[in-house]
Order: C-alpha cells, then sequence, then structure tokens
C-alpha cells in the first residue's frame, strides 16, 4: 500500500468517525433541547390555603356596561339597553351585586316630551334596571348624554348644550327624582368619549362648561338631600387622550389633567375618574410614562398636586379585547381568546392600582340608526327576526366564572409567567382556583407600545419606522440582526427582550401546557368540580363541569392540569359536610324483683 492510499484511507476512517460524532452529538443536542423545552413548558403553582386573605376586590366582580343592539322594535324600551330577555337572563343566573353601566340618552327621553304617557313608560324602562341594581346591592354609573333638541348649538344629540342653565335645570330635576326621592344607588358620568367627534360636536371649554353644569347641579342637591351623590368622568377615549389628538408621550396634555384641575379651580366635586380602554394588550396599564409612573400612580399624583383626594375610585368604563376591527372572529366564533383575555386584563388591572372595570358590552349592535355594527357583546342575536332570537357566547361563561370566585382573595401564591395565571380565593366551604392562559397575538408592537414612553425621540423614531416599513416582523423572526440596527444599547436591549417574548408567543400559541398545582394545608374530604374554556368551546357551549370527582385530603393536594393555549380553568374544592355519627341509646335499667337473681354480665 502506498503512503498516499494509506492517507487516503486514514482520512475516510476520520470522516467516518467525524460523521458519526456528529450525528451522536446532534441527537444528544436534540435530547437537550427536547428537555429544556420539555421543562420550559412545565410550570408550578403553590398555594398555601391558610396564608393571609383579603375581601376580594371588586375589580374581580363581574361587571358590565347594559348596552347593546342600539335599537329596539318597541319604541319606549331605551336604545342602547340590551333586551329585556337578556337583563333576565343575567339577573337569574349572575345577579346585579357588582358595578354596572347605563347610557342614560337625555335626546331620546325629550323627544318625547310631547306625549307623557310614552315618556313614562320610556322612564319606567330605565327605572327597572336601575331598581333590580340597587335592590341586589349593587351600583351604576348612570352616563348622561346626548342633548335635547332646542338645547343644543345644532339639531344633533351629540351637540354641546347652548343654554347651560337650562340644561343643569333639567338634570337636575332627574337627579333629584333617580337619586334623592327614589333613592337608586346611581354613580353620575358626565358624556362618553367627549374626545371623539363621533360622540361630542364641542370642544374641551365646551365639555368642561357642560360637566360645571351638572356638578352645580349636583352639589346643590347634595346640600338640600344631605346627601352623597357621586359624579365623575370624563370617560375618554384613553386615558391620555385630549380634544385633539394625544400619545402617552405628553399625557400632561390629557382631558383627564384638565379636569382635574378644572375641578380644583371652580370647587366641583370629582368623585371618580373613568376612562376607556380597548386593546388585546393584557398589561396595557402597566405602561410606563416618560415621568416614570404608571397611569394609575399618575393621575393620583396629579389629584394630590391639586389638593384633591388621591383615593377617589379611577375606573376603566369600557374595555374589550380589540385590534381594531368591529366584527373579530375572538369575540365570536373563537370567543375562547376574549375569554381568557378577559381574566388576563383584569388580574393585570388589579395589579396596576385601578379599582375597577366595567366591560364593554352585554349585548352585540346591528341593524341601528347609528349604523353601529359590532360583536363585542357577551349575547348575540338575530336582527331579523320580530321575536326575541339571541343567546350567550362563551365569553358569558367567563362572568359566570368570576361570580364563582369565594369571598377572600389570596395575595400570595402569584405565578410568574408571561402568559399564564393563577387567581385564588375561598368561601366558608369552598376554595376555587381559576387557571387562565392567554397569549397576546400582537406582543411585540404592544410591549414596545409599553416602552416607548420612556425612549428618546431618536429611539422613537426607530421603532416607529420599523413597525411602518414592516421591518419589525424580519427583527422579530430572527432575519434582522439587532446588533447591526443604528440606534442605541438600550433600545437593542428593548428589541431583544421584545423578540424574546415573540418567540415565547410563538410557541406557548401552537404548544399546550403543563401546570403542576400544589396546595398546602388542605384537610378534609371535598367534592372536585373543574370548568373548561378553550378552543372545543363553541356558540352554545353549556357551563357544567368537565370533570367532577371526590377527594379526601389529608394535609396537601396535587395534580398536573394540561393547559391549552387561550383557555380557563375553575377548579372548584367544595367541602363536603360532615356525617352524622349516630350512636345506639343505652338499653333501659330495669331493677332486679326481689327473690330474682341479677342477670351475668
Amino acid at each position: 500500500m502506498t503512503k498516499s492510499k494509506s492517507q487516503d484511507k486514514l482520512k475516510s476512517k476520520f470522516f467516518l468517525f467525524a460523521i458519526c460524532a456528529l450525528t451522536l452529538l446532534g441527537q444528544l443536542c436534540l435530547c437537550i433541547c427536547d428537555h429544556a423545552l420539555a421543562q420550559e413548558s412545565e410550570l408550578e403553582y403553590s398555594l398555601d390555603t391558610a396564608s393571609d386573605t383579603i375581601p376580594l376586590p371588586k375589580i374581580f366582580h363581574p361587571n358590565i356596561d347594559l348596552s347593546g343592539r342600539g335599537f329596539s322594535r318597541q319604541s319606549i324600551w331605551p336604545q342602547e339597553l340590551a333586551a329585556p330577555e337578556v337583563l333576565d337572563t343575567w339577573q337569574k343566573d349572575i345577579g346585579f351585586s357588582g358595578l354596572f353601566r347605563l347610557q342614560y340618552n337625555l335626546w331620546e327621553i325629550h323627544e318625547f316630551a310631547k306625549n307623557k304617557n310614552l315618556q313614562n313608560k320610556l322612564l319606567a324602562n330605565y327605572e327597572t334596571a336601575l331598581q333590580k341594581i340597587t335592590d341586589a346591592g349593587g351600583a351604576v354609573i348612570v352616563n348622561i348624554f346626548g342633548t335635547p333638541a332646542g338645547l343644543g348649538r345644532v339639531l344633533d344629540k351629540k351637540s354641546p348644550p347652548l343654554d347651560l342653565k337650562a340644561y343643569k335645570e333639567l338634570v337636575k330635576a332627574d337627579i333629584r327624582y333617580l337619586s334623592c326621592e327614589k333613592k337608586y344607588n346611581i354613580w353620575y358620568e358626565v358624556w362618553s368619549a367627549a374626545d371623539l367627534d363621533n360622540f361630542f360636536l364641542g370642544r374641551k371649554q365646551e365639555y368642561l362648561n357642560l360637566y360645571r353644569a351638572v356638578a352645580e347641579a349636583v352639589k346643590e342637591l347634595e346640600k338640600e338631600y344631605k346627601t352623597n351623590i357621586p359624579l365623575g368622568g370624563p370617560s375618554t377615549s384613553w386615558w391620555f387622550q385630549n380634544f385633539d389628538g394625544n400619545t402617552v408621550i405628553t399625557p400632561e396634555r390629557s382631558l383627564i389633567y384638565e379636569l382635574i384641575k378644572f375641578c380644583f379651580h371652580y370647587r366641583l366635586p370629582l368623585d371618580f375618574i373613568s376612562w376607556h380602554s380597548y386593546s388585546t394588550d393584557p398589561k396595557v396599564e402597566k405602561t410606563v410614562t416618560a415621568y416614570n409612573k404608571t397611569e394609575v400612580k399618575l393621575i393620583r399624583a396629579w389629584l394630590s398636586y391639586f389638593h384633591l383626594n388621591q383615593n377617589i375610585s379611577l375606573i376603566v368604563d369600557e374595555w374589550n379585547y380589540d385590534s381594531g376591527a368591529n366584527i373579530l372572529p375572538a369575540r365570536g366564533e373563537k370567543a375562547n381568546i376574549s375569554a381568557s383575555y378577559i381574566f388576563s386584563r383584569i388580574q393585570n388591572m388589579y395589579e396596576a392600582g385601578l379599582d375597577n372595570q366595567v366591560y364593554f358590552s352585554l349585548e352585540d349592535f346591528q341593524n341601528n340608526k347609528e349604523n353601529v355594527t359590532s360583536n363585542a357583546g357577551i349575547f348575540w342575536f338575530d336582527p331579523e327576526t320580530s321575536d326575541y332570537k339571541g343567546g350567550p357566547k362563551v365569553t358569558y361563561n367567563a362572568f359566570k366564572m368570576l361570580d364563582k370566585l369565594g369571598e377572600n382573595f389570596f395575595i400570595s401564591g402569584k405565578l410568574d409567567n408571561e402568559f399564564v395565571g393563577v387567581i385564588a380565593a375561598k368561601g366558608k366551604d369552598a376554595l376555587t382556583i381559576l387557571i387562565y392562559n392567554y397569549i397576546d397575538p400582537q406582543i411585540a408592537v404592544n410591549y414596545l407600545s409599553r416602552s416607548i414612553a420612556g425612549l428618546k425621540s431618536s429611539e422613537r423614531k426607530v421603532v416607529l419606522d420599523l413597525i411602518k416599513s414592516n421591518r419589525l416582523n424580519k427583527v422579530m423572526e430572527l432575519e434582522t440582526d439587532i446588533s447591526r440596527l443604528r440606534t442605541t444599547k438600550k433600545l437593542k436591549n428593548i428589541l431583544e427582550k421584545t423578540r424574546n417574548l415573540s418567540l415565547q408567543a410563538k410557541k406557548f400559541t401552537t404548544t399546550p401546557v403543563n401546570l403542576q398545582i400544589k396546595l398546602k394545608n388542605l384537610k378534609d374530604k371535598y367534592s372536585y368540580q373543574r370548568y373548561t374554556i378553550d378552543s372545543n368551546c363553541t356558540a352554545n357551549c353549556k357551563f357544567i363541569p368537565v370533570e367532577e370527582k371526590e377527594v379526601e385530603i389529608t394535609d396537601s393536594y396535587q395534580e398536573i392540569l394540561t393547559l391549552n393555549p387561550y383557555s380557563v380553568n375553575l377548579i372548584i374544592f367544595k367541602l363536603k359536610p360532615k356525617e352524622e355519627v349516630i350512636t345506639a341509646a343505652p338499653a333501659e335499667q330495669v331493677p332486679p324483683q326481689e327473690g330474682v337473681p341479677a342477670p351475668k354480665k
């Protein structure tokens, strides 16, 4: 054998060995990766059931705006109110003990000014809802809007009042009747989304003057009747919005800031502040502003600066799953997505320090005078039938789950995960564990939006250019090297974090995750029920347990639950009543007769 042949043979053996080694190494890497992925998809939640609790915060109650359809075949039924059948279903299944919102349309009411009989019937329908809520111990935000014909600058219900004195007396008469005479539990809200031309045709000062007219009416009634009548607003389309358009970069230009300053200057009541917030981002309330404060902390700082009560209620009075379209599959045939979003959003609202929330809305909107079509409701309906034809969506089951939470809320046991969260509570004889798995489909843009207020103008320009040019997708898909972008190290770190979140979301959207639940200090016999909302739920998904069993626990309980993407699981441990132990009564002792020996023992 020549030297060259020998070398060729050695090279062949070396290459063969190298291929085998690489193959083995690849298989080893795959095993390691698979193990790592398996480890990553295993989550653990531990709860000591003997740990401290607080009364369940009001923000976790099943609160909702009672709006729906935007029309009724009966002229005496409030046109913004959901159908009577829907209200009856809600009352039967959930009840009215929470916080609700009612659109009180002054334009519509005073269209019947010449027919007092019809007007009284319309008002009676409003009152029926108010009475149900008050009787159940709930509260209702009555949103006052719609300038009656003849009182506005133009003949349009969206017009600001021309004669503020007449408008004040009109509103004062209604508040006197509803709050002082009938004593309904009402919080009054001045207008809705006044910063949008579709809802208000005035400007900032005209809105503030409108608020002042209502506020002075309230002050006079409070003095006359020695009672408290809560008043607030401005119910803007976003917390930072004003009449000229604004962004989170300059929140000090917001209508909320202007209203706080205005109320301080004129010594007007301001008992709560409200705004709308539609998004797919469950953490939108955790956006940090340029003042290094979240919106909640910043608004409270403004209140403190103007010597107003900084502890008044801050309420998101309209919110829903929204990605910019009126009709969304995630609110319709794929409503398990919006259902899982509800719990993730409320949990983050609570952590951000909000006092309360009102979900919008009870029923869909179709075929109305304003040509508004939206499937934002938790009930659908068919507008083509003369009789009522409609029903609940999957999201209605989410509100039933909220209603089943216990009265005492666990403040410990938080699960540290971007998508999966747990809400735990207990009552007198039950423990409830609610687990949600929601993945924001717009997580990259939403995370950048929450970070943008803390960036310099040059850094913001880079972010906006990435989004507008559609290059952000290439960054998220690893097609663009972040290190080569011409920007600051700070922004590069944010983009890296954004990409990691985007990749995690992509995985969680398609892969179930296992959650190991560990409960400590739990003893006794329980009935176990588990309710589920997931992609298997259709429009007619009934609210019944998917799993039932009896468990006897000596000190702790463990189980592994598989969570599908966009799912909710509610587990209820209900204490079984103690079995009464019946003992036989001792036999009656009869004294022995004389001459008769006692029986042997």
